[in-house]
């Protein structure tokens, strides 16, 4: 199934059972392409692997197309950033309703070189979000930027992702995903251990 509009019409259907069309609480005029129907075409788009929006919309077939400009996409997809968010969490929570077994890790996601972090503006418009200074025990070495922590069950689908700056360590984002999925076996390297984690592993009952 690789065709663009097929995969489009298919994720719209799914969507359709899950979420209303109209995402946004204000909207002057109603545009031709409703709110779920480009939260569709983003989701289409990274199904597919298509990180370009210059090479999305020379793919699109000439139904879509019309309804809305490139320019036009990339301002209301940003607006719609929370609902895709919120979306992306029903739809995992649909398919792993039934799973047991989930697997937890993270990744260094290096902005610039640790020569140029101070000097570098790189995502430092808001200071909650400042990159910083953190390491790699996988790759032995320290970098400047964010770690990319995430939950996937078994069969790869995504339960979980979020950001963080690199020197957050592994075991708070336990902290962070604790509610979110319980009665499950969750797999993780040394990275998300701690002395309190092995006591309640070796004493569940607390």
């Amino acid at each position: 199934m690789n065709n663009l509009n097929a995969n489009y019409e298919r994720i719209l259907e799914v969507l359709r059972k899950i979420s209303k069309e109209q995402l946004l609480t204000y909207q002057r005029r109603q545009p031709k392409l409703s709110d779920l129907e480009l939260v569709s075409l983003s989701l289409t788009a990274e199904f597919m692997g298509i990180d370009s929006e210059n090479d999305l919309f020379r793919k699109l077939p000439e139904a879509l197309s019309i309804k809305i400009e490139r320019s036009v996409y990339n301002r209301r997809r940003r607006k719609l950033a929370s609902s895709l968010d919120a979306i992306r969490l029903k739809l995992a929570s649909n398919f792993n309703e039934f799973e047991d077994y989930f697997v937890v890790d993270s990744m260094p996601l290096e902005v610039c070189k640790l020569s140029r972090s101070s000097r570098s503006r790189i995502c430092k418009e808001d200071a909650f979000a400042f990159p910083d200074k953190g390491y790699c025990a996988a790759q032995s070495s320290h970098y400047y930027g964010y770690k990319l922590h995430a939950v996937c069950s078994i069969n790869g689908v995504f339960q979980s992702i979020d950001l963080s700056p690199a020197s957050v360590h592994d075991i708070n984002y336990l902290k962070d995903i604790k509610m979110q999925i319980s009665n499950c076996t969750l797999i993780g390297d040394r990275g998300y251990l701690s002395a309190e984690i092995q006591l309640n592993l070796l004493n569940p009952a607390t």
